[in-house]
């Protein structure tokens, strides 16, 4: 009796996202939910059907229950290229597709090892989180452009995970899955995109994170916590990628120079956009010629919370970027609530990769 009285304490002290992990599991444990995927391969679209995701209350981002699962395209090492991603919400029973709102985001990552030494460019690895791509909610969808690919060999694994997601339905009482499509090809003459990683991230007090800043000038934020999403500026000063909005029009801006890891210059083809629910335009912007190099428009639904969508960014031609330069990503939010909501504000950006394309010619 005193366990589980104990236990109760403890699992109602815990932060929403950590009590669905433990409910979760319990339901796995329990053989209340079946924890495999259900699986196909046909047609050059992998196609996978999560577990079931109990929805039983509000779920912000990155709250909800979630599920993971190792792709492999082939058994053996055919050279691939990843095309695309897809996400959609599914009724539990029916498989029915229903709304996205339950969607939070899907990560796509690779082992960068396995993935950089199949293609002699180990100097690559540990260069950045080996994260490929993510769709989330407003942008459950993307392709690159025609003739542009991810190459990998098809025996080489990736890590899909993907999370559910409940902004406005507190009483909720029913079970979702996810269906995940990877669409790959196997042509021989597509031009090879390699992925970089580019967020905001705003400073904060380190000795008390979360208090107002005194200076709005200074481009404080106050995090939402500062266990996870928090990082370090190199010269000691702690930087968060997850903070707090008050209510109301506000602009965040953060450079990515250094997420960028611009050599020489990059030919940018396009990008997966990740933010929160009260964001209405992100830009990647050259602060050198202080022009954006590109604006996606984010539309957010009218009456209830959530994103409508998130305009894209897909180009053949492709946009040159140049170590010289100095790029910053600006987000601008409007919080229509009535309390201080959170916010992240990132890109997936898909460059040219010449140089592995110099390797695989010579094949």
């Amino acid at each position: 009796m005193l366990g589980i009285i104990g236990g109760g304490i403890w699992y109602w002290q815990l932060p929403t996202r950590h009590k669905a992990i433990v409910k979760s599991f319990l339901f796995e444990k329990l053989g209340v939910v079946n924890p495999n995927w259900k699986v196909e391969n046909q047609s050059e679209t992998y196609k996978m059907i999560s577990p079931e995701f109990y929805i039983d209350g509000i779920y912000k981002s990155m709250e909800g229950p979630k599920s993971s699962n190792y792709v492999q395209l082939s058994k053996d090492s055919t050279l691939l290229w990843l095309t695309g991603f897809h996400v959609k919400a599914l009724d539990a029973k029916s498989l029915q597709y229903i709304s996205n709102d339950f969607i939070c985001h899907t990560n796509v990552d690779f082992n960068d090892v396995n993935y950089y030494s199949s293609f002699h460019l180990q100097k690559r690895i540990g260069s950045q989180y080996p994260r490929l791509t993510s769709l989330s909610h407003g942008m459950e969808s993307f392709s690159f452009p025609e003739g542009y690919g991810v190459p990998m060999k098809g025996n080489e694994y990736l890590y899909v995970t993907t999370q559910s997601l409940n902004h406005n339905l507190p009483d909720a009482n029913f079970w979702v899955r996810h269906e995940v499509d990877i669409n790959y090809s196997k042509e021989k003459n597509l031009k090879p995109l390699m992925s970089r990683t580019a967020f905001i991230m705003l400073p904060f007090n380190q000795s008390d994170p979360y208090k107002s800043p005194l200076d709005p000038g200074t481009n404080q934020c106050i995090p939402v916590e500062t266990k996870n999403h928090t990082y370090d500026d190199g010269k000691g000063n702690k930087l968060s990628g997850h903070w707090v909005i008050p209510v109301g029009k506000n602009t965040y801006r953060s450079s990515v120079n250094n997420q960028l890891q611009i050599q020489d210059s990059l030919r940018l083809h396009a990008a997966a956009i990740h933010v929160h629910p009260f964001s209405t335009r992100i830009s990647l912007f050259d602060k050198t010629t202080n022009k954006a190099i590109f604006s996606s428009k984010i539309v957010n639904h009218k009456d209830k919370i959530g994103l409508t969508s998130i305009e894209p960014f897909s180009s053949v031609e492709g946009i040159w970027l140049y170590k010289n330069h100095e790029y910053e990503i600006v987000l601008d939010v409007n919080n229509t609530t009535q309390t201080e909501q959170d916010m992240m504000g990132s890109m997936f950006l898909f460059f040219y990769d010449k140089e592995l394309d110099d390797l695989l010619q010579k094949k």
